[in-house]
């Protein structure tokens, strides 16, 4: 009779010597999720460079806006007398506490150009500011000082001239703008160049032009002697 080998059911044991190959369970999602916001960022870029019927991200604007109302008017008892150009670069950066860089935050240089104006308002004159003699050849005037307007940003001619911006923050850009950012750099600049004007001495500018002005008028009509002080502070 043929005899019948003894089967064997055991498992064969690993070899000392191999490891077991790392898990990758948590590793797969975020790969996954690097590619993903990579290529998001590849065809950002590409897609901006399509003419716009070709491109599905690009933006169309539509104005919508009714008629101007008109309010109210109002005079103005004002002389506009100097008027000072400022240029401000604005350095903007915004970090995460427990975040590099590279992954989280922003920085911006924004350029501003703005204007302030100077102004004398005749309305403050109080009674007894302008004294005339009997034979009106001489006058006295005690003018109010100078104050300065609110500064006038040329947003046309203000812009951003570098930005550096972390992944995350470019992967959110991608769908959608932050309005408010341009707005505080607006706000930023403007504070800026108002805190210069009033260190500028356009103030005393205006007050010197004033004077000047309302002393050529009143010895064109004919005053000998004109006397201009400004008002005490």
């Amino acid at each position: 009779m043929a005899r019948s080998e003894p089967k064997n059911d055991a498992q064969p044991k690993p070899s000392p010597g191999r490891s077991r190959p790392p898990r990758r369970g948590l590793l797969t999602p975020l790969v996954l999720v690097i590619a993903t916001i990579a290529l998001v960022l590849v065809a950002q870029q590409a897609l901006r460079g399509l003419p716009g019927w070709l491109n599905p991200f690009e933006e169309e604007t539509k104005d919508r806006s009714g008629p101007v109302l008109l309010k109210s008017i109002r005079d103005l008892h004002r002389y506009e007398a100097a008027s000072g150009n400022f240029q401000v670069v604005v350095d903007l950066e915004k970090d995460a506490k427990f975040l590099p860089s590279s992954l989280r935050g922003n920085r911006t240089l924004f350029v501003g150009n703005g204007s302030v104006d100077a102004y004398v308002d005749l309305s403050k004159l109080g009674s007894g500011a302008v004294k005339v003699n009997a034979d009106r050849t001489a006058a006295t005037i005690t003018l109010p000082r100078a104050e300065l307007e609110q500064t006038n940003l040329d947003t046309k001619n203000s812009y951003v001239y570098a930005t550096q911006r972390g992944l995350l923050d470019r992967f959110g850009d991608f769908f959608s703008s932050n309005p408010n950012n341009q707005q505080q750099l607006y706000v930023l600049a403007s504070q800026k160049i108002q805190t210069a004007a009033a260190q500028s001495g356009l103030k005393e500018r205006a007050d010197a032009n004033t004077k000047s002005m309302l002393e050529n008028m009143l010895k064109a009509l004919g005053f000998k002697t004109v006397t201009i002080t400004p008002e005490a502070q």
